[in-house]
């Protein structure tokens, strides 16, 4: 039986349903007006002709498949599609695919004739428990990520776990980065191995999602606590960026909450245990925490584009314990240098 997560917003109140079998009910679920699918080339091999039969009402569109794809040149390519498809304001963008195709195609549906209405379906681990959740849509920038975006609250948020049957093995390690990351913040629980199993799935996903749903409504426009949900996440954009996106996100977030952890201590916000047991539970899920051949002093430089940056002041979400994450302010540069060099190793 599929759970329900309600969701009050702003703009109006929906729902996020997780249960097995909601693909194959999506008509159920999502406005009868037509509709355009927007997914990745992967993905729509996958799911593509199977959403179009149970939306007869709907084109499915495609964009490549990548983080380096979630730019405006992108955007720019779907708007004439979007046209051609016959969509007008009474229709639906829905995004079929992991976090990149959310993002943008949340960024075209708040953009295309000044906002239609948008549905998630999120098709990867880590989509189902962040980035379809909270209404931030945007798109990236050569200077550096989400640069450019809109709060765009979708209608529904459909969460078939079913679909990870089809996410490689990788793309689920790089998911429970967030998994692991929302447990440091507010669920112990989600730091438990016997959570991990894939069989285990649907709740796993719910714990996860539960807790971001907490936050966005106490702070939906990102003022006070929903920067919290950024921990690691400062070290994990300039990673990208630095890389030219050829880490993962998920296993830059893996490193940056190591990173985060590594810096709470040196700052004297928490123990050496708590920093030792973040890198622990990092390494077993199977994400790295070393940096690599990345060089620390570039990678602090990527980070003043960070949009977390405040007037060219510096903004790490840390961690006093688990379940205690806080912001520090104008950390200082060498400080935050020698932290990922020691990451080197």
């Amino acid at each position: 039986m599929a759970q329900n997560i309600n969701v009050t917003s702003p703009e109006f109140d929906y729902t996020i349903k997780i249960g097995s079998g909601l693909l194959d009910k999506i008509g159920e679920y999502v406005p009868a007006a037509p509709s355009v699918v927007i997914t990745n080339t992967t993905v729509a091999s996958f799911y593509g002709k199977r959403l179009s039969q149970l939306l007869p009402n709907s084109s499915v569109i495609t964009m490549p498949d990548g983080e380096q794809y979630k730019t405006l040149e992108t955007v720019n390519g779907l708007y004439p599609e979007l046209v051609t498809a016959g969509l007008d304001r009474s229709g639906t963008v829905m995004a079929l695919g992991g976090g990149v195709v959310g993002d943008t195609a949340g960024f075209v549906a708040a953009t295309y004739m000044r906002g239609v209405r948008f549905v998630q379906i999120p098709t990867t681990l880590l989509a189902m428990v962040d980035s379809s959740v909270g209404g931030k849509v945007g798109v990236d920038l050569p200077q550096g990520k989400n640069l450019v975006g809109a709060f765009k609250q979708p209608e529904v948020v459909i969460i078939d776990p079913d679909v990870l049957a089809t996410l490689p093995e990788r793309e689920w390690r790089c998911g429970m980065a967030e998994v692991i990351k929302h447990g440091f913040i507010a669920d112990e629980q989600l730091l438990q191995p016997e959570l991990w199993d894939k069989t285990q799935a649907e709740i796993l996903i719910a714990r996860a999602v539960a807790v971001k749903v907490k936050i966005v409504q106490e702070d939906p426009y990102e003022k006070t606590v929903r920067a919290y949900l950024n921990l690691g996440h400062t070290f994990a954009h300039a990673i990208e960026r630095v890389s030219q996106y050829s880490w993962p996100h998920g296993e830059a977030v893996g490193v940056g909450l190591v990173a985060a952890a590594r810096l709470s201590y040196v700052l004297g916000l928490c123990s050496a245990e708590l920093s030792e047991k973040v890198e622990k539970v990092v390494s077993t899920v199977g994400l790295p925490t070393r940096i690599g051949d990345l060089d620390p002093a570039e990678l602090f430089a990527a980070m003043g584009s960070d949009k977390k940056w405040q007037a060219g002041h510096s903004r790490f979400v840390l961690l006093k314990a688990i379940g205690q994450p806080v912001i520090a302010h104008d950390v200082e540069a060498g400080v935050v240098i020698e932290t990922l060099r020691q990451l080197k190793s």
